[in-house]
């Protein structure tokens, strides 16, 4: 509720949200309110926007056609599309419009298009080298998740990004998941206390799909790394401290038709006495909860079989100082905040979201506890600046 009107040689934003200090002290209020100062200050951004481009365009998911309808929703504009096969890049001018630019070889991408922005959808193999050649060519960067396959990859990456003065970021997007923002919200209220210790488990039982790229462990770099890389992110979202160190327990047991393993865990050590747990499997017979977050007065529960807690979300609280059992309803999904977020870093200058030191901290998780598991469980050490 606000309005704009002309006044003398300048302008006047009013609210009219009212005087609370709830609502004054909102992040979205302090943000809309900060904008209106530039704004009346003499800044427009009305025809301001990003010029984008993809790299992959495949058929899976049809995760092409979702970032750039993601960036045309941030008000930024896809210019440009490569694939190596033809047909998708044809199906990528008949879903974009026919002003994109298509391309087959990533070099001639990077050396014609006018795109600023470039978004690597490709195997997780070859994020790192196309992400920074995506850098070098002096554009920003967006890399499907995971990040990396290894720490020092996204260090690389990290550090070339700061260098040539670019951006890079890594989709995140199910930070804006309507479970997750639920649960975050419900941290945030103190109905749990200070959580101490989540735990979080995903999969089932039966062979992965033996002519999917996603069960090659050169390719994908492991089973951890799909599902993993979200709940790794959702984990350190929740509990924002130093890792302390990571182990793990990788096993290959049953499904030797692919060579992913069959069984992964990670245990993450915090600062403070916080920790987490995470596990993945195609041998769990008998599933575990999805979310099981303690906290100092309370707890939050998500069952396996509610994979999206569609049926809310389980919260003991006592926080007033005697039990109180409920369930509370999962609110929506925000599909196009992460490159709402990404164009109003890009073209106002507000903070990034997902920066990519807290991605680098999601595959330290991944890549760690597999070295740990090497090593007979010995926790590890992260060696890099948190």
């Amino acid at each position: 509720m606000a309005y704009v009107r002309e006044y003398g040689q300048g302008k006047v934003v009013h609210f009219a949200t009212g005087h609370s200090l709830t609502g004054l002290t909102h992040p979205q209020w302090q943000k809309v309110f900060v904008r209106a100062v530039r704004f009346v200050g003499g800044e427009d951004w009305s025809n301001r926007t990003i010029r984008c481009a993809c790299i992959g365009y495949g058929g899976s998911f049809n995760m092409g056609k979702l970032h750039m309808a993601g960036c045309a929703a941030a008000r930024m504009k896809p210019v440009a599309v490569c694939d190596i096969d033809p047909r998708r890049t044809e199906t990528a001018k008949s879903e974009l419009g026919d002003h994109l630019q298509t391309y087959t070889r990533v070099e001639d991408l990077l050396s014609e298009s006018e795109a600023e922005l470039v978004t690597v959808i490709t195997p997780h193999n070859t994020h790192a080298a196309l992400s920074l050649q995506v850098l070098n060519s002096g554009r920003h960067v967006v890399t499907e998740k995971p990040f990396t396959l290894t720490v020092a990859e996204a260090t690389q990456i990290i550090e070339t990004a700061r260098q040539r003065g670019k951006m890079a970021t890594v989709f995140h997007s199910r930070r804006w998941d309507g479970d997750f923002q639920t649960i975050r919200r419900l941290v945030e209220s103190g109905a749990i206390g200070d959580v101490f210790h989540i735990e979080c488990s995903f999969g089932g039982y039966g062979q992965p799909r033996p002519d999917w790229w996603r069960a090659s462990k050169s390719i994908s770099g492991g089973a951890f790394y799909d599902w993993g890389a979200h709940f790794a992110d959702w984990i350190l979202q929740l509990i924002p401290y130093k890792i302390e160190s990571i182990s793990g327990d990788f096993k290959k047991l049953k499904w030797h038709g692919v060579d992913i393993e069959d069984y992964c865990s990670a245990y993450i050590r915090f600062e403070g006495q916080r920790s987490a747990s995470l596990e993945q499997g195609s041998i769990n017979a008998i599933p575990k909860a999805r979310w099981r977050i303690l906290g100092t007065s309370g707890g939050i529960e998500i069952p396996r079989e509610d994979w999206e807690g569609k049926n809310g979300i389980k919260l003991v609280s006592y926080a007033t100082g005697s039990r109180v059992e409920s369930i509370v309803p999962v609110g929506k999904s925000d599909c196009d905040a992460f490159y709402r977020n990404v164009a109003d870093h890009l073209i106002l200058g507000e903070p990034l979201a997902v920066t990519p030191e807290s991605a680098r901290k999601v595959i330290a998780v991944l890549s760690l506890a597999e070295l740990s598991s090497q090593q007979g469980g010995r926790p590890i050490v992260p060696d890099f600046e948190q």
